[in-house]
């Protein structure tokens, strides 16, 4: 009888040790995450590097990766659950939450942490000042988006009306604005990255300031996603926010060489070394972020630039539509 009692007890806990493993390896099957990025763009280097080094793969999670080309078609994919999460820049959540959807948009892990343009002057100079703008033709973003709030925002910092004080053009598609200075438009024009090292290499302008160091920290470019997709795949939400974190150390500790070759199947038409020099020039003003936290210094800057620009349709509440928990949760482990 006790032979029978304990061959029932094996079997029992070795059927339970089956349970638990099968349970075990079900938490470990991969999930899929549909992820929409506002633009492909070497600002946004952290996320190849977490794909491509394997960051993702390491927390079981599977990155569809789909460019929407714009803000808008951006935050429509992630309102009609076209996607998951959103790569975007967080000006566009506080413009959607404002109209009070259905589910809130959270953001919870940020990217980059400054502006991404440069000031390129036609003609060459050994001493730079913003006054050398006064009376010129700027060509400059598209009205509404960041990077024309955060430009004009830095000429008034340094006291130039972008409305009086020159010739500001705005009426150009961001995919033709490189295009339309390199034919001869503007002695001053707003760039992103390669394009401008690209033009200082083929002698076409110089790089004489950055946009992103005169505005400060800025929650620029931030993941963000329904509150359902937070509350409802919490787990799903930390393992990504983990993979981003391990993507953003290993930008600060790559050599240019690395990063560019990581990268590099992301920008078939842009050579490695102009890859490695944009990268390197991000990197060393900071432009990406070096945790996933979006602090509420840079969530307020984001704001009253957008407030001096005129577009902030209402305060937003940093405690309602940030979400640290997960970024702060991934850097104590």
């Amino acid at each position: 009888m006790k032979k029978l009692v304990v061959s029932a007890l094996c079997s029992i806990v070795l059927l339970t040790g089956a349970l638990a493993g099968c349970n075990a390896f079900q938490k470990e099957e991969n999930t899929t995450v549909e992820l929409a990025e506002v633009t492909r763009s070497i600002f946004y280097a952290p996320l190849y590097v977490a794909m491509e080094q394997g960051f993702f793969e390491e927390e079981n999670l599977n990155i569809e990766l789909t460019t929407t080309w714009g803000g808008d078609k951006t935050m429509t994919s992630l309102l009609s659950d076209g996607a998951d999460v959103a790569l975007v820049g967080a000006e566009t959540s506080i413009y959607v939450n404002a109209q009070e959807p259905a589910e809130p948009i959270i953001n919870f892990a940020m990217l980059t942490q400054t502006d991404g343009t440069f000031l390129m002057a036609k003609e060459e100079t050994d001493s730079f000042s913003w006054e050398d703008l006064e009376g010129t033709t700027f060509l400059g973003q598209r009205k509404g988006g960041m990077p024309q709030m955060t430009g004009e925002y830095v000429l008034k910092q340094h006291d130039i009306d972008p409305a009086a004080d020159l010739n500001l053009i705005q009426n150009i598609d961001f995919a033709n604005i490189a295009n339309a200075y390199a034919s001869g438009t503007g002695e001053y024009v707003q760039l992103f990255e390669p394009q401008a090292t690209l033009f200082e290499q083929e002698g076409l302008g110089q790089i004489v300031a950055s946009f992103g160091e005169e505005s400060g920290a800025l929650p620029y470019t931030v993941f963000m996603a329904k509150e359902g997709f937070i509350n409802g795949d919490e787990d799903t939400a930390l393992r990504f926010t983990r993979a981003i974190y391990k993507a953003q150390q290993w930008i600060y500790d790559a050599s240019p060489e690395d990063i560019a070759s990581t990268i590099s199947p992301y920008f078939d038409d842009t050579p490695e070394e102009v890859i490695a020099d944009s990268a390197v020039r991000y990197r060393d003003q900071e432009s990406y972020a070096q945790t996933p936290v979006l602090p509420e210094e840079a969530w307020d800057n984001l704001q009253n630039i957008m407030e001096e620009a005129g577009e902030l349709p209402e305060p937003s509440d940093y405690d309602e539509f940030v979400n640290t928990e997960l970024a702060e949760k991934v850097m104590e482990d």
